[in-house]
Order: C-alpha cells, then sequence, then structure tokens
C-alpha cells in the first residue's frame, strides 16, 4: 500500500482489518468507523476505531483530521471545573481538550462564538461570547487560563452562564432561532451546591446542555445537568488523560449536517443554520424578496425610487371615478369624501345631508330621482348637478361637456413631466452601465399618456426608452 499522499487518500479491507493512510503514514484498525464530511472548498474525515498495527508508532485519533468542518452556528459555552481536587496537570489537559475541540469548529461572528465560565467555591467569566472572532486569539485565551482551587460550585456556575453570558449583552444571539446554545460542562467531583433546578432552569431556556465527568465525578449528577436522551449529552472518561477520546464525538455533534452542502440555491452565499440554511449577499448587494437572489444596491434604490415615484405621479381621480362629491388620491388608488355638512354613506362613495352632527336619514334627494347626466350632488331638500374630472357644466346646468384644449394641455404637461424623468433616470442608468458600475439589467416599462381632445383626435404619448 503506497501512502505517499499527504493526507487521508485511500482504504481497503483484509477481512476485519481495515487500511487507512493518514498524513503519508499507514494504519491498521478494527471496528473501524469513518464519518465523511465535505464542503465546495475542503472535506473532513473522523476515524475512530481501535489500532492494531501501524508503520508509524501510535496513532493518535485527531491526526485523521484534514480541515475545520463547516459547522452550523452556535452559541458555545464551557463551563471548567478548577477546583482543589484537579490537579494542575489535569487541568491543563482539560484546557487542551477544549482547544482540540474548537479548532475542529469554524469560529467567527457569522459563525461559533465562544465563552468560557471557570469555576470552583466562586465563578469566574474568563470571556464572554462577543470577545473573540478569531480562532488563533480563542485558543491562546485558553491556554492562559489559570485554576480558581477551593470548593465545587457547579450550580451557581451554571446559574451565571444563563443569567450573564447567554444574554445579548455578551454576545450571545438571542433573536435568532437558527443559533444553537450549547453548554459544556467539564467537572470532576460532585457539585456542593442543588444542579437540578437551575439545570432545569437553563434546559428551559433553550440551552442545550452537556455534561463531562472525569475520575471522581458523580454520575447522578451528571444526568441531572444534561439534555435528553443522557446516551447522547452524558459522557465520563476515567481520567483527564483521556479525554482526547471525546473529540471526535463532540466533532460530530457539534458539525452536524451542512444544509448548504446538500444543495441550495442561494446566488451570492449560503449559510447554514440549526435546521436548514438561508441566503446572504456580497458586499455592495442587497437579497431580492425572492430570499435567494441579490441586486447591487444602487440599482436596487433607482428601481425602488422610480416605481414609488411613478405611483405617486399617476392621479388615479384623474382616470376615473365614481365619488358623489370629493375624490382623493391615495398612490394607485382613491377615496371618496364628502363637502361640510355632509357625511359619506355605506356604500364609500355617496353622501347624505347632516344635521346637528347626525346623518339625515332618508333625505337623499338625489337617491329618490334626478336629471344630472353625471352626479347628482344632494343639497339637503333638493339637489344639484356636477360633472366628472375632465368635463364641465353647461349652461343648463344639467348636462356636461368636454373641457377645452387649455385644460388638457395642463395634463399634457403632466405627462411630458413623468416622460421626462423616466429618461433621466435611463440615460443615468446607461451612463452608470458604459462606466461598468452596473451589470445588472433593469427594465422600465414605457410610460403611456392618452388624452381625447374636444376635436375627436386622440393624442398618444408614450416614452418607449428601456434598458436591458
Amino acid at each position: 500500500m503506497n501512502c505517499s499522499s499527504p493526507h487521508v487518500h485511500l482504504f481497503y479491507s483484509t477481512g476485519p482489518i481495515v487500511h487507512v493512510c493518514v498524513s503519508g503514514k499507514r494504519l491498521c484498525l478494527s471496528t473501524l468507523t469513518i464519518t465523511y464530511l465535505s464542503d465546495t472548498s475542503s472535506s473532513s474525515f473522523i476515524i475512530s476505531g481501535k489500532a492494531v498495527s501501524s508503520n508509524s508508532g501510535l496513532y493518535h485519533p485527531h491526526t485523521a483530521t484534514r480541515s475545520n468542518c463547516k459547522n452550523r452556528p452556535i452559541d458555545l459555552v464551557f463551563i471548567l471545573d478548577s477546583s482543589r481536587s484537579v490537579r494542575p496537570a489535569e487541568f491543563e489537559k482539560a484546557k487542551e481538550f477544549l482547544q482540540v475541540v474548537v479548532d475542529s469548529l469554524e469560529i467567527g461572528s457569522d459563525a461559533t462564538r465562544v465563552a468560557l465560565v471557570n469555576y470552583a467555591s466562586a465563578v469566574k467569566i474568563e470571556f464572554l461570547l462577543s470577545t473573540y472572532f478569531d480562532k488563533s486569539a480563542l485558543k491562546q485565551a485558553l491556554a492562559q487560563v489559570d485554576p480558581l482551587a477551593s470548593g465545587t460550585m457547579t450550580g451557581l456556575a451554571i446559574k451565571t452562564a444563563m443569567e450573564k453570558v447567554f444574554t445579548a449583552e455578551a454576545g450571545a444571539r438571542v433573536n435568532s432561532g437558527d443559533i444553537a446554545k450549547v453548554a459544556i460542562i467539564v467537572t470532576d467531583g460532585r457539585p456542593q451546591d442543588r444542579v437540578d433546578d437551575v439545570a432545569a432552569a437553563a434546559r428551559a431556556s433553550g440551552i442545550e446542555m452537556y455534561a463531562v465527568g472525569v475520575d471522581r465525578a458523580d454520575i447522578l449528577s451528571l444526568r441531572l445537568m444534561a439534555s435528553q436522551p443522557h446516551d447522547d449529552h452524558v459522557f465520563y472518561v476515567e481520567n483527564y488523560g483521556v479525554m482526547e477520546k471525546l473529540t471526535s464525538k463532540f466533532r460530530e455533534t457539534l458539525c452536524g449536517l451542512d444544509a448548504c452542502a446538500m444543495g441550495n440555491n442561494c446566488q451570492h452565499i449560503c449559510v447554514s443554520s440549526r435546521r436548514s440554511y438561508y441566503c446572504k449577499c456580497r458586499s455592495g448587494y442587497v437579497l431580492n424578496q425572492d430570499k435567494k437572489s441579490c441586486s447591487r444596491k444602487i440599482l436596487h434604490l433607482i428601481i425602488t425610487l422610480l416605481y414609488v415615484y411613478m405611483h405617486t405621479m399617476i392621479d388615479m381621480c384623474a382616470q376615473g371615478h365614481d365619488c358623489q362629491h370629493i375624490c382623493i388620491n391615495s398612490g394607485d388608488s382613491y377615496i371618496c369624501k364628502c363637502k361640510v355638512g355632509y357625511v359619506l354613506n355605506r356604500d364609500k362613495k355617496t353622501c347624505s345631508g347632516e344635521i346637528m352632527g347626525s346623518a339625515v336619514s332618508g333625505s337623499d334627494v338625489c337617491a329618490q330621482g334626478h336629471n344630472c347626466q353625471q352626479v347628482c350632488i344632494n343639497n339637503g331638500d333638493s339637489f344639484s348637478c356636477n360633472c366628472r374630472v375632465g368635463y364641465v357644466l353647461n349652461a343648463d346646468q344639467i348636462t356636461c361637456s368636454e373641457k377645452l384644449r387649455g385644460e388638457v394641455e395642463q395634463n399634457l404637461c403632466t405627462c411630458e413631466a413623468q416622460l421626462g424623468f423616466q429618461t433621466r433616470i435611463l440615460i443615468g442608468i446607461q451612463e452608470l452601465s458604459r462606466k461598468h458600475i452596473l451589470f445588472d439589467g433593469v427594465i422600465l416599462s414605457p410610460v403611456q399618456c392618452h388624452f381625447q381632445l374636444p376635436s375627436g383626435h386622440m393624442v398618444n404619448m408614450i416614452n418607449r426608452g428601456g434598458y436591458r
């Protein structure tokens, strides 16, 4: 078997024995378990099993780890027992274990954040979730932690983590349901205070609790602290020297599945969340309403402004309405109002007279019959006629005629202003594109204005400008 490759590259079996190349060295393992993790930039193998022979001497389980997993974002808090029963050399081993766990995770402000609560008789928050977003600085901080000695106030440590570390002020992402809250307790003794109630409160608040017991640790207390099922959340090792055996287990648990690697339709960036994934855009872009594609910020702004402008410029009342008294434009629609002394009827269109603050019932003369060509206005005990927008009342005070050319020209000016604005926007977009500031296309619907002149000739103004 040629093991010239610097990474895990070949597996083959001879009966119950599996031969594995790791870092250019051949290992022979029995009862082998292999977990393969991959993303677009790297692949990782977790290998565990009993080493029966090796061409390089002793095999260390973490040797086979080729790169970091792309784990789901986590707010992770280590709660570390440093009481008198933990000897200095053992405390160093515990810190090394935490560093190995951190080394396998993706650390960052948008990835996993880590905090450390150190405890004995007293509790000390060594650093918060918002302190370190750089993995090397985080590992260095873990290495520099000193033991506190004295008693074992585990319940107080859990309470401190819940109330002072898993908070927004301390860097916890409490408003995001996609960010898991995880606490890992490492202890070698029996708690000197109660842990059942405070651990239950922590679990109820959404914190997933893991308990790691070493040597003299009380198994019952570990089970009281940990989340269910206990088989997945309670661990025990004989001494601090063999804690490395748990590394692959925690790595597998904390990494989970990379939802993005399973397939996504994000245009720019896919971010794995607790149960699924969500899309983000690169700097200078904004996420579109489909939550998948991205648009340049400047283009997005132009389109938004143009949309708002076009919808506020259109006078819906001028397009025709059926309000009896007053029509009020409201963007892409209109509402009706009544003149002073009248109230709007239930149909939201017609009006009734008002006496002493109350609507006059049954006094709508228009409703009883009228001869107005277009609009009848109730005046209490009589009525008068009016015309819709674009028409004027004739001398007979009943029929209506179209407005004169001078009044139509005023509306033509409004249309010309709309066309001019859109033309300037198009020229601006074309100039930005020519300078390679814009690369995305924009399609603008043409503005059309139609006016019927008294002579019967149609004026049709249309801006067919568009940029694709």
